[in-house]
């Protein structure tokens, strides 16, 4: 039966070329979206779902308040693990950890020459309930004394033979490896965590190491419950019954037990919360660790929704193109139902077609997945593959999508065809009245709906690029461009070696300005403190944050000084510039008032005068307001590690900033020999602010065009239906006058109307969709008329176009030859 089913299927795809072309096309498009943006998705919600208990396992994290303003930390304080572990009742088990900060890892080499491997990620300090909670597969040494004692370290396979390229695994136990200037002796190899995970560390130094090393127990500070670093991880299990609220209680009333409010911070408040491990992924309050990726929950759900949107385009071609054909196989549909065939055989062969097609494009869509994916690698997470063989998930995932979209396109149009009436049939009226204007109702409904998809995504892709534009373009407050950023290597740092490099740069020609600071006005990095300012009638206590630099500093970022003076090497510590937004705030409304007013608390019990006001400038990208900031001198080595370097304008040869570059990598490798030069150019770092939104916009671009492409697809075909269906009646208009033009406007008046109402639809939706994205930015461009105009008149455009190659060609056809049968 199903090889009669075929064979019937493929006599019909050979008589009916064109649309047999159009849907396996469109849906083609529909499954190679849906297939990659699976795989895109179920690789980030797959995520730490194979640990042993983990819907009991809990990240212990930071939470404050400060001037109502919130901020959280994925670290704890340095007493917390002990005390829970002794004190919080309902806990299971308890795993700390510490991130250490990139040490370079010196290994034995021959003739007594160590092997350097600079600036490691993930390493950690931790024990064996590190591995009792996350269970790894021991290659050599076991979990219970592996790190039972300080000065031992662990290795995953991959990093141990990285570092003993030659060596088997038991052969490592006992060699001693340097992390910077700590000794550790290996204890045990472990196999890498199977599966998608945050948890990537690879060298793992006994936690008891800080007991027996200074800097160590000071970066520790295990007694310690008033500060927080985000280095300092706790991981917990609850016991069966325990509740999150519960443990929440216990430790909260521990912190306040042991680091009691005090009065002077009324209105700032701290405590600790369970995140749980399945939020891990997810949480960009938190992050995952120092190195680890967080993946966009709302980006997940938009590319499922773009996915289903792209699918339910190829689906609605293939009802609109189906059910347009239905009354060329009326006939057969008669004789089959004269010979005896029933309404449920009928449909199971329409059904099948439609699953022979549908696999075809299924077929199509797994060779172009590959493809796909190597397109859009720059923003893909590593590690995303199409393999059939390893992941059993896919092929149910491809066998779903199948069945689906063969019920999706093909259940209507089979009812609809094998409900044919044969006497009627036979009579050459396939169906009634009614019949013919519920299919003529249902394509009309479905085309609206394919027009409000495409207007959508012209709509959501043009605003999208214009408030990228609108955030690259937009003066945030200081100079952008030619301007090179030189971090000084953190462990090698000192203040004389900085001065040599500087004095260095200064003799560049290519050279203008260097400041010597921390961060650049808008980075990544924060610092703030608590600034105290009382005006004689009342305190007013805020979040201040900083920015540090030397008098320079406003100069090579062009921040312009609105009242007072700039910066002076005697200002270190008693004076400070701060910005407009700030001096309003304390009560100025004019800057040249706010000069020579004192802070009277700052960063503790420090007295600093306001030396000038600055304009206000963006410390992060222009999802965050201006915030109350000051930019002071700081005698700190640590805040003064970073060069900013303005460049002067090119010559016409456009060399200038290479040859610049050049020397400052020779000065650097006089001076920092044992460290790689890198530079990066400020405006870059500005445009990485927006690489979500810039992968947004491509993604959107992508969708857009698909979607046009698939619903022109089914445009077209429509067309040369309805222009088949209307031949003899162009023929008789042409015969009694009517011109061409006449003629294309009849046959496009009904498309016109279709993509008005749908744009009638479509914009409400749009607007409000549009503006909820855009209220994630707190400087925005406005949602202008003409984005709607534009992206209904391009539609609008392209779906006259496209129709056009078939009604102009059937206007143009010589009547004598449609009429010839009458």
């Amino acid at each position: 039966m199903f090889k009669n089913y075929l064979k019937i299927a493929l006599r019909n795809f050979g008589r009916h070329k064109f649309f047999t072309f159009v849907n396996v096309v469109g849906l083609s498009i529909g499954i190679s979206s849906a297939l990659v943006i699976y795989l895109i998705v179920h690789f980030d919600f797959s995520f730490n779902q194979n640990f042993e208990n983990s819907g009991r396992i809990y990240r212990v994290v930071s939470n404050y308040t400060f001037s109502g303003e919130e901020s959280y930390n994925r670290g704890v304080s340095g007493a917390v693990p002990e005390a829970v572990r002794n004190n919080v009742s309902g806990v299971e088990l308890t795993a700390p950890f510490f991130e250490i900060s990139q040490p370079n890892v010196l290994i034995p080499g021959k003739d007594g020459v160590p092997v350097k491997f600079k600036l490691q990620d993930n390493v950690i300090l931790a024990d064996g309930r590190y591995f009792s909670m996350f269970k790894y597969n021991w290659l050599a040494g076991s979990v219970k004394t592996a790190l039972s004692a300080p000065n031992q370290t662990v290795l995953t396979a991959d990093q141990a033979k990285k570092y003993f390229p030659k060596l088997s695994f038991n052969e490592m136990i006992g060699r001693v490896i340097t992390y910077d200037t700590l000794n550790a002796a290996i204890t045990g190899i472990v196999e890498p965590l199977k599966g998608n995970n945050d948890f990537a560390f690879h060298d793992f130094i006994s936690y008891s190491t800080a007991s027996n090393n200074k800097a160590l127990a000071d970066e520790l500070r295990l007694k310690d419950w008033g500060g927080t670093t985000s280095s300092s991880i706790l991981f917990v299990r609850l016991a069966p019954n325990t509740t999150v609220a519960n443990f929440e209680k216990q430790l909260n009333l521990i912190l306040k037990k042991n680091n009691p409010p005090k009065p002077e911070n009324k209105g700032s408040t701290r405590s600790f919360t369970l995140q749980p491990l399945s939020d891990l992924h997810f949480n960009n309050l938190y992050y995952t660790f120092a190195s680890g990726r967080v993946a966009d929950k709302s980006t997940l759900y938009g590319l499922l929704a773009i996915a289903v949107f792209l699918l339910l385009l190829g689906c609605i071609n293939f009802v609109n193109l189906t059910t347009a054909q239905a009354t060329q196989r009326a006939k057969e549909i008669g004789v089959r139902k004269t010979m005896g065939s029933s309404r449920v055989q009928l449909i199971i062969q329409f059904l099948c077609e439609t699953f022979f097609i549908t696999l075809i494009a299924v077929i199509i869509s797994v060779v172009l997945a590959p493809v796909i994916l190597k397109l859009f690698k720059d923003f893909i997470p590593d590690g995303i593959k199409l393999d059939l063989v390893h992941q059993p998930n896919l092929i149910v995932f491809l066998l779903l999508l199948t069945v689906a979209v063969s019920l999706l396109s093909g259940f209507y149009p089979a009812a609809l065809l094998s409900g044919y009436k044969p006497v009627l049939v036979l009579k050459n009226q396939a169906s009634s009245n009614s019949s013919k204007t519920r299919s003529a109702w249902l394509r009309k409904s479905l085309t609206v709906t394919q027009f409000v998809i495409a207007q959508f995504f012209i709509m959501a892709t043009v605003l999208v690029s214009k408030q990228i534009h609108y955030a690259l373009t937009k003066d945030m407050g200081f100079k952008k461009d030619a301007i090179l950023i030189i971090n000084s290597p953190w462990k090698n740092r000192t203040v004389s070696r900085n001065q040599v490099f500087m004095n260095k740069l200064k003799a560049i020609p290519q050279v203008d300005l260097i400041s010597l600071g921390k961060d650049a006005p808008s980075s990544n990095g924060t610092n703030s403190t608590e600034a105290t300012y009382k005006d004689g009638k009342k305190e007013l206590k805020l979040e201040l944050y900083e920015r540090f630099g030397d008098p320079n500093y406003i100069n090579v970022y062009k921040i312009k000084l609105l009242a007072g003076r700039n910066l002076q090497a005697g200002d270190s510590t008693s004076g400070f510039l701060i910005n407009n937004a700030y001096a309003k705030i304390i009560g100025f409304k004019n800057p040249d008032e706010a000069v020579g007013k004192y802070i009277d608390k700052f960063n503790g019990d420090k007295k600093m005068q306001i030396v000038g006001v600055v304009n206000d400038f963006h410390l992060e990208s222009l999802h965050s307001a201006v915030k109350p900031t000051c930019i002071l001198i700081s005698n700190s080595y640590y805040n003064h590690g970073t060069f900013h370097i303005a460049l002067k304008p090119q010559t016409a040869g456009g060399n200038d900033w290479k040859k610049a570059i050049a020397s400052m990598e020779n000065a650097w490798k006089e001076i920092y020999p044992e460290d790689d030069f890198e530079y990066r150019f400020f405006d870059e770092n500005i445009a990485r602010f927006y690489d979500t939104e810039q992968h947004t916009s491509t993604l959107l671009s992508w969708a857009t065009g698909l979607s046009i492409f698939i619903s022109c697809l089914g445009l077209l075909g429509l067309a040369i239906y309805n222009t088949n269906q209307r031949t003899k009646e162009i023929g008789v208009r042409k015969v009694l006058g009517a011109t061409v033009t006449q003629i294309v406007t009849m046959l496009s008046t009904e498309l016109v109307m279709l993509i008005a109402f749908a744009f009638i639809l479509v914009t409400p939706l749009a607007w409000y969709a549009m503006n909820k994205w855009m209220e994630s930015f707190a400087d925005r461009t406005s949602i202008s008329w003409w984005i709607f105009v534009l992206s209904g008149g391009g539609m609008l455009l392209t779906a006259l176009v496209t129709s056009s190659f078939q009604t102009i060609k059937a206007a143009l056809a010589n009547p004598t030859k449609s009429l010839r049968s009458e």
